[in-house]
């Protein structure tokens, strides 16, 4: 019988103990979990980014309905919990809470309990977490708990353990992600030649987090999408919006952190605390005062979700706790840039007349500041010297000059200078009096802070009730912030707005990241698949560009997902639930993997996962093993995924594969031409590669040996090779050719597949459709063999 999850937990006691872990940080938003069932042995771990409501960690709470959750004490203090913790407490309330300490939550124990706990036949999970440290982190945690608890262990290699993403969004397994370079770039992690850093105009903290997360998890929604791109156009249309709007989001701070500042409430009132929470509170206005300008930027917009944004932005509870802080609050008090202005800031954020005590003590470090000027500009004179008063956050005030070692008198500053240091001919320095000076300086700032924080924790308890709409504003920045970054880089180049069909076509894409580094637009070319052509192979010459092109149409693919415009004259997409890719021939000596049981390892997983809506990407197979065993495999991979709707691409430089479109009429072969240029001296031919795409598969013979010849092979060794190929070549020409009846077979595939395709998508007026089924009815006939003397009778 099956019966919903709720249904299950109250009748049968729940028994799902689950590890939450989140990243802290930049990463926070990164959220690993790991469950397991006490009554079934199977962990399953899941990763992804999510947003400040959380929704993605409570649904999938929801669906495991656990008995007990694990987090770390880190993210459990008492009156420091993180927002996610309170979050979690909040929607499962009869759910038992148990805190182990941040250490236990170590990545690599949880790779290793995985290595050693993980079933043999589930093994290629560990390829896909391997790079995931959030949900190792939370398995290290569950998995040292639960044994634990039970007092038992688990016996080696016995549990089943799978990586699940999240719903909603297309899922990139962690080894394709870092093949794309979607966020980090392979050969320098810092450059930004990434996907991310193509698309990265953001201009807050929260923006950027969202479009890496974004990357990472592609939507699958196609409205959802088309809602986007209806704001990428109105922004690229209107620039007066573009600029405003740019103009206003540039101007706030990290609000995700700043909420999840102003929400704790601190244990010990300490000088730093109490620092910490009026600077936040100053944030907090900084922040709130941008609400009205962004308001007005949105006036005008016409797009649905821009006008939903507006709308959220008239929530009353911005402007009553604005109000409530400025009545206590000096109106001109704001973030600024520098720490001497900021602590100023913070000193006369609370308005006169409500604390005589704040008063008087704030008018005695004015005395004492200007004392420490006047002090200065008096030593100066004393010694004739150009002093001047400077401040940092370490050392408070302090005396600077600039000046020649030589024009000081026998190369000395005089004796009452002490903690001298010099940089150029810029010596700083201090002297006791000053040292003293600054000593009264901080008692006295120390009691305006005092002060204020207490008048600045009775604010904040008013506002805690209506702190909400807080979460709202930073996640309408964040989205407004990478909707203006895709606009922005849309107007750098040429990209255009994609469809979204049953269809891949693009008309002369290119690779976006090739032309950021390359600085001008590389060659572009063309893409075209549907459910009747859904299977590409594509050969060519080593460097004429397959591995560039592969990537290309991914990357392609996850701009439009994102709601981005894409690097095209044209482009229509068939939404893809999962995206995979095999590339590289590099070996991992860390996981103990030849290139050849990595690549197996690899296609094992496309085809354990890979579905009707998957793209799948392979650049060569069966590399790393004998040439005849290496075609056997691809060719029945190949065979495999044939038979799936998914859309796939595959590159190779065995062409014994490129006859397998005689026996399967979805297969369709494409290659890269080269041109071969006689150079000046007329003995010796070069390579020219063009880029471009071409139907059919390589003309090109003995490429290989082209390209030895290129490097510095000794000659003798190159003649060897060209003679025991020109021997294997003779022994293996029993090509298979197509017969008749199969290339009337294809025809006919082709003819009801373009019959299908137009009765579904097609728009054209009746005499436009007449034309195009003549045209097809002439591809037909031109496909199929000449009629023999025993068809005539049909």
């Amino acid at each position: 019988t099956v019966t919903s999850s709720s249904a299950v937990s109250a009748h049968s006691v729940a028994s799902v103990i689950v590890a939450v872990v989140e990243g802290r940080g930049l990463a926070r938003g990164e959220v690993g979990m790991a469950s397991i069932d006490l009554k079934n042995p199977e962990v399953i771990l899941s990763q992804f980014a999510d947003n400040t409501t959380y929704a993605k960690v409570i649904t999938k709470l929801k669906i495991l309905t656990p008995l007990e959750i694990i987090m770390s004490n880190t993210a459990c203090d008492v009156g420091n919990a993180t927002k996610l913790f309170s979050l979690i407490t909040e929607h499962f309330r009869n759910v038992t809470f148990t805190t182990v300490q941040r250490k236990y939550f170590n990545e690599t124990k949880g790779l290793e309990y995985i290595e050693q706990l993980c079933a043999s036949e589930f093994s290629t999970v560990f390829m896909e977490v391997q790079s995931k440290y959030y949900c190792l982190a939370a398995a290290a945690a569950l998995l040292k708990y639960v044994e634990f608890i039970q007092n038992s262990v688990y016996a080696p290699k016995s549990l089943k353990v799978r990586f699940q993403g999240s719903e909603k969004t297309a899922m990139i397994d962690s080894s394709s992600a870092q093949n794309l370079e979607l966020v980090i770039n392979n050969r320098d992690s810092r450059n930004g030649h990434t996907l991310f850093g193509v698309l990265n105009y953001t201009k807050t903290p929260g923006g950027s987090r969202r479009l890496r997360s974004n990357i990472l998890e592609p939507l699958v929604d196609a409205e959802t999408i088309n809602t986007r791109l209806d704001c990428v156009q109105e922004l690229l249309q209107d620039e007066e919006l573009f600029f405003g709007l740019q103009a206003v989001i540039s101007k706030f701070l990290d609000t995700e952190q700043l909420l999840s500042v102003l929400v704790q409430i601190p244990k010990q009132d300490t000088v730093k605390a109490a620092e910490s929470k009026i600077t936040n509170l100053i944030y907090l206005k900084h922040t709130l005062e941008l609400v009205e300008p962004l308001k007005a930027a949105l006036r005008s917009c016409n797009t649905p979700l821009l006008k939903a944004y507006y709308s959220s932005l008239e929530d009353t509870r911005f402007g009553i706790i604005l109000e409530k802080i400025t009545t206590v609050i000096n109106d001109d008090t704001r973030y600024t840039k520098g720490c001497l202005s900021m602590r100023t800031q913070k000193c006369y954020a609370v308005k006169p007349n409500i604390n005589e005590f704040l008063d008087i003590a704030r008018r005695t470090y004015t005395e004492i500041v200007d004392d420490i000027a006047g002090m200065i500009t008096q030593l100066a004179e004393k010694y004739d010297l150009p002093m001047k008063t400077s401040f940092s956050s370490a050392r408070g005030f302090f005396i600077q000059m600039n000046v020649d070692c030589s024009t000081l008198p026998s190369g000395q500053l005089p004796s009452e200078f002490t903690k001298i240091t010099k940089m150029k001919n810029t010596y700083s320095f201090t002297s006791a009096d000053l040292i003293k000076m600054n000593e009264r300086c901080q008692e006295s700032l120390r009691e305006i802070y005092h002060m204020t924080y207490l008048i600045v924790c009775k604010l904040l308890n008013e506002i805690y009730e209506h702190i909400h709409c807080l979460y709202k504003l930073s996640d309408i920045v964040s989205m407004l912030d990478m909707l203006l970054s895709f606009a922005h880089a849309c107007t750098l180049s040429d990209y255009v707005r994609p469809e979204f069909t049953d269809t891949l076509a693009i008309k002369q894409g290119w690779h976006p990241i090739l032309e950021k580094i390359a600085m001008e637009k590389p060659v572009s070319n063309n893409t075209y698949l549907t459910e009747g052509n859904n299977f590409v192979i594509i050969t060519g010459p080593n460097m004429s560009g397959k591995s560039t092109y592969l990537k290309q149409i991914a990357l392609c693919q996850i701009m439009a997902q994102i709601g981005s415009y894409v690097p095209a004259e044209y482009c229509s997409f068939r939404i893809a639930e999962q995206i995979f890719t095999r590339i590289g021939m590099d070996d991992d000596i860390e996981t103990n993997a030849s290139t050849f049981m990595k690549e197996m390892k690899e296609i094992t997983y496309i085809i354990q996962n890979a579905n009707d809506k998957s793209l799948i990407i392979i650049d060569e197979l069966g590399r790393g093993t004998s040439a005849e065993e290496g075609i056997g495999i691809c060719y029945a991979a190949c065979e495999y995924l044939l038979n799936l709707k998914a859309f796939t691409l595959f590159a190779t430089h065995f062409l014994e594969l490129c006859h397998i479109d005689a026996l399967y009429p979805n297969v369709e072969n494409y290659h890269f031409e080269v041109q071969h240029v006689r150079s000046s001296a007329g003995n010796k031919e070069k390579i020219a590669y063009t880029y471009t795409l071409s139907k059919g598969y390589t003309e090109e013979k003995n490429y290989g040996l082209k390209a030895a010849e290129v490097s510095s092979l000794p000659s003798s060794i190159i003649l060897d090779a060209k003679e025991i190929t020109n021997h294997i070549a003779k022994q293996i020409l029993h090509r298979q050719k197509s017969t008749p009846e199969m290339m009337k077979q294809r025809a006919v595939y082709h003819l009801a597949m373009r019959l299908v395709q137009t009765a579904r998508n097609s728009r054209l007026d009746p005499d436009s459709l007449r034309i195009y089924l003549k045209g097809l009815k002439k591809k037909y006939e031109a496909g199929c063999p000449a009629p023999g003397q025993n068809d005539e009778q049909q």
